[in-house]
């Protein structure tokens, strides 16, 4: 596994487990998780630029999921949606499209089989709203 999925997997599942569990602490998961120092390097910058931007993530989410209710989508759809827009947004040495082809890996990976196309569909929506090349970095 690469470092950045490495990463992006990490923060996807502390985010996770910190909305089910407030008192979750970064340094206690990732022991009990084990992570390469470099993917912890980039999950660390995920789980801060999510949570300094969550305003706008969820906003996001609640805007692009139509027909899906916030509280509705799992909690493991909502935070692969949470790391992937954070990306999108504000990562711009990141390809929009990347971010989207590892959320809906992710997405295979952890949640039901339909979240894949869930999860791409809300991340094409929010994409086409992006002012910056889909394939390359700004």
């Amino acid at each position: 596994m690469g470092v950045r999925r490495e990463g992006r997997e990490a923060a996807v599942q502390y985010l996770y487990q910190r909305e089910l569990n407030e008192a979750c602490e970064l340094e206690s998961f990732y022991k009990l998780r084990g992570i390469s120092p470099s993917a912890r390097r980039f999950s660390d910058e995920l789980i801060r630029g999510v949570g300094a931007n969550a305003v706008v993530v969820d906003e996001l989410i609640r805007q692009n999921a139509q027909n899906y209710e916030f509280n509705r989508i799992s909690a493991v759809d909502r935070n692969i949606l949470r790391v992937a827009i954070y990306e999108i947004q504000f990562c711009k040495d990141i390809p929009p499209v990347v971010s989207i082809n590892e959320a809906i890996e992710i997405a295979k990976k952890y949640s039901t089989e339909d979240s894949g196309r869930f999860v791409n569909g809300v991340l094409d929506h929010i994409r086409h709203g992006v002012d910056r090349p889909a394939r390359t970095t700004s």
